[in-house]
């Protein structure tokens, strides 16, 4: 986009101005370009990129506050821009002591004017030699200042009368002495972008290397439907087209499954080469002035593109097989056998089984099972996937529980663990690397079965034989001293219970302590009785 021409009129340079796509257009051919936003809606309005179609929008103010395209005009087509003064002309002239270039009319002008009939006026084509990266570029608010200066705060070049108007008390330096900073950060943002090339063309190969291990795979699978048809008569033969013609289907299914992957991957990988095409021609061939006049758009589109998602793996996998002893049901009248299997686990459609799913002991070995299915909820009834399970704990950061993972080979693993501490825990059950049904989920780790350390009984009155200082962790008590419960007084649960906790059934685990008015010494010396 940066050649001498502009790639939609293939004429040379006029005002080319960058698109946040990082292609640069004449100004004219952007004005001449259709807006795709609603008629009235200024901020709104968008264009298709003739070179990419990206859609990419415009400033509220139009074509005119899109970034110049400094390196542009440096890379050939200097003798041919736009003209600095009017911004609409085509540059014929160049004030040498100004060093801005000059239409005709604007030359005439620059000439009549007091302050610069002195200069030295030449004609472009004599000037095609000098370097455009040593032009001085001039504030768009202040024509006759140069751009010197950089404002940290609106982080943007400005001259000496903008820090001293809509700049005033705003952090600034020379141009000079900011370059390195943000040279550097455009260095480290390009050198990410170009890690993500590499991934990308390795992916690339990865997908062409499958669609041929594919076509390999389909081949293969042909031969051996031939072969397995081959002694059957006329509904056999039948049978045997029906199943290419589905192995067909399939393939094409896959490949184009693969060729969609393909071509946005290589659009993605197009856009990111020419992103590092443009920042590393800019960091080499630009001025400071011209890196710090483009790094907002170009920060932009790097950060953009480096944060597109995209699979690092083919999307679909070689795996057609097919099963001679398979039932395929009736053809011409015939039982046949012999289908194309091509069953694959969808995660979304397995599922967790398990009676204490949530729920676990602490050094006692619990599991659950997983069902895999697939696309259409089906058991895969066979073995083989990519199971992982991690059990962490949610508050211990280095606390986790191993688990293991048994195949049972008919599409079903039994996950079995025992975890060490109690506390909760998140547990995820990935298949092929993707969530399955109800993964992640929380899982409850209670303490040690207590065991209970008093006496079921149905009363401290009949337990302890009449001891009136025996208690009871029910809080019961009885008048004429008795600290303890007794039947129908007040505080008795009415059924039989637990002294140390007041449990009422028989198998409970402990509570571990009674009531806060009755003291443990109490409820041992009930134990004791």
């Amino acid at each position: 986009s940066s050649g001498p021409r502009c790639p939609v009129c293939a004429e040379p340079w006029v005002s080319p101005r960058l698109l946040p796509c990082l292609h640069s257009l004449c100004a004219p051919c952007l004005r001449r370009l259709g807006t795709l936003g609603e008629p009235g809606r200024a901020a709104g309005r968008s264009v298709l990129c003739p070179v990419c179609d990206a859609e990419v929008a415009l400033p509220p103010g139009g074509v005119g506050q899109l970034t110049p395209d400094c390196l542009a005009l440096s890379g050939g087509g200097a003798a041919a821009g736009g003209c600095d003064l009017c911004a609409d002309g085509a540059a014929a002239m160049r004030c040498v002591t100004c060093g801005a270039d000059l239409c005709l009319f604007c030359c005439q002008a620059h000439r009549r004017q007091k302050k610069t009939a002195s200069h030295a006026v030449m004609e472009l084509e004599n000037t095609k030699d000098c370097s455009q990266a040593g032009k001085p570029l001039f504030c768009p608010s202040h024509p006759t200042e140069e751009l010197r200066l950089f404002c940290e705060q609106c982080d943007q070049p400005v001259c000496r009368a903008c820090v001293v108007d809509r700049h005033r008390q705003h952090p600034y330096d020379f141009t000079g002495n900011v370059i390195h900073k943000h040279g550097d950060a455009l260095r480290e943002l390009l050198k990410s972008t170009q890690q993500h090339m590499g991934t990308l063309e390795d992916v690339l190969s990865q997908t062409d290397d499958m669609g041929s291990a594919i076509h390999r795979r389909a081949e293969a699978v042909a031969t051996e439907i031939c072969l397995f048809a081959s002694g059957y008569m006329k509904a056999i033969e039948e049978h045997r087209d029906r199943l290419l013609k589905q192995l067909e289907d399939l393939k094409v299914q896959k490949e184009n499954l693969l060729h969609l992957q393909k071509a946005q991957l290589q659009q993605l990988l197009l856009d990111m080469r020419t992103g590092v095409e443009f920042t590393e021609r800019l960091l080499t061939s630009g001025s400071d002035l011209d890196i710090l006049v483009t790094k907002g758009v170009v920060t932009s589109r790097l950060a953009k593109l480096n944060s597109v998602a995209y699979n690092t793996y083919p999307s679909v996998d070689d795996r057609i097989q097919f099963s001679p002893q398979e039932r395929a049901g009736q053809c011409c009248g015939y039982e046949v056998f012999g289908a194309i299997i091509n069953k694959v686990v969808d995660p979304a459609r397995c599922t967790l089984h398990g009676e204490d799913l949530h729920s676990a002991r602490q050094n006692q070995l619990t599991g659950f099972t997983l069902l895999c299915n697939d696309i259409t909820g089906e058991r895969m009834g066979r073995g083989g996937e990519a199971v992982r399970v991690t059990i962490t704990h949610k508050h211990k950061r280095d606390c986790a529980v191993k688990p293991t993972v048994c195949d049972n080979g008919d599409g079903t693993y039994h996950i079995s663990y025992s975890p060490e501490e109690p506390g909760l825990y998140a547990v995820c059950v990935c298949v092929k690397g993707q969530h399955v049904q109800g993964s992640p989920f929380t899982l409850m780790v209670k303490k040690k079965f207590r065991e209970h350390q008093g006496v079921f009984h149905c009363c401290t009155f009949c337990s302890s034989g009449g001891q009136k200082a025996a208690r009871c962790a029910c809080g019961g008590t009885m008048p004429g001293g008795y600290q303890g419960c007794g039947h129908g007084h007040k505080g008795h649960p009415g059924c039989p219970h637990w002294s140390c906790c007041g449990q009422v059934k028989e198998s409970s685990e402990c509570l571990g302590g009674p009531p806060n008015d009755t003291s443990q010494r109490s409820l041992l010396r009930t134990v004791a009785l």
